[in-house]
């Protein structure tokens, strides 16, 4: 089996290269890579030759335009990389008869309520980033081609900046913080996504009938606050400099810090499907956040 890997760098994609090597030929590119390996999803049509060339058997779309805020200042960029390029690939994945493993995101909804999201509940994205991950989505579905579209929220990884070293550094240096409490939902490693994903593509081409779209979160859920008391309380347990005391982390609305995008309050996401499919269980988020924060500071 060959498999084509596109956002190799990427927090997901960097972990994928571990994940998808044991099933079989894989060949990673990315928006950096030499040669005809260049992915530029900025100009989508310069990914067809690159699809022809490699005639995969399995591709597996890490790519996206991620920065949620600065999508709003260039929203043509965006929607070239979250919606053209992937209708692109899929269209081509048809015409190869390939499987199309592709990323989404919990801000295709509009965070409304507090129950966890079904993959067919509403849609209703609140950014730009949201609105072109939602259109990406649709024109994969649209190509007719054997899919498996994994929506996600909260994508952290020990490789490069995240949440949880943010705080961490800030807990070191400030005797107060101030972290936002009414965003609720599951920080997701990159390892576990890619875990799974390797595991369903397994699965979807002995059975091709489980193609579609699946929520793939961490188990449990919490807010921002929460998320950081933890990690915080974690370092502290383990020697780690904390600055911060425990009653000073305090819990602010999403309004007392604006940002250009507007986030979902309620990220929620049900992965039921997801699991029985697949016979897999998903681990509490706990776990996942306290592994990486074991790798990056050394414990």
């Amino acid at each position: 089996m060959k498999i084509l890997l596109l956002g190799k760098n990427g927090q997901v994609g960097w972990e994928l290269q571990r994940s998808l090597a044991p099933l079989g030929e894989v060949v990673s590119c990315d928006f950096d890579s030499a040669g005809e390996l260049r992915a530029d999803f900025s100009q989508p049509e310069t990914l067809l030759p690159l699809l022809r060339s490699i005639q995969p058997n399995v591709i597996v779309n890490a790519a996206a335009h991620t920065a949620v805020d600065k999508a709003e200042s260039e929203p043509e960029l965006a929607r070239a990389i979250n919606a053209t390029a992937p209708g692109l690939i899929a269209r081509e994945a048809q015409a190869l008869g390939a499987l199309l493993v592709h990323y989404s995101t919990d801000y295709v909804f509009d965070g409304s309520g507090s129950a966890p999201r079904g993959e067919d509940a509403p849609k209703g994205p609140l950014s730009v980033y949201g609105r072109t991950k939602l259109e990406g989505e649709e024109l994969v579905r649209a190509s007719g081609c054997a899919h498996l579209i994994l929506r996600t929220s909260w994508v952290y990884a020990a490789r490069g900046g995240n949440f949880a070293r943010t705080m961490l550094k800030l807990a070191a240096e400030r005797d107060v913080l101030n972290v936002i409490a009414d965003q609720v939902g599951a920080p997701t490693g990159a390892e576990l996504l890619a875990d799974v994903t390797a595991h369903a593509i397994r699965r979807a081409r002995a059975q091709p009938q489980l193609g579609g779209t699946y929520h793939c979160v961490a188990g449990g859920e919490t807010s921002w606050h929460d998320y950081a008391r933890h990690v915080i309380a974690w370092a502290r347990a383990h020697g780690h400099p904390v600055k911060v005391a425990a009653d000073a982390i305090h819990a602010i609305p999403s309004s007392a810090y604006p940002l250009p995008a507007a986030r979902p309050l309620n990220s929620r996401l049900a992965t039921r499907k997801l699991q029985a499919a697949f016979g897999l269980t998903l681990p509490p988020w706990q776990a996942g956040v306290e592994r990486m924060l074991a790798e990056v500071l050394g414990t």
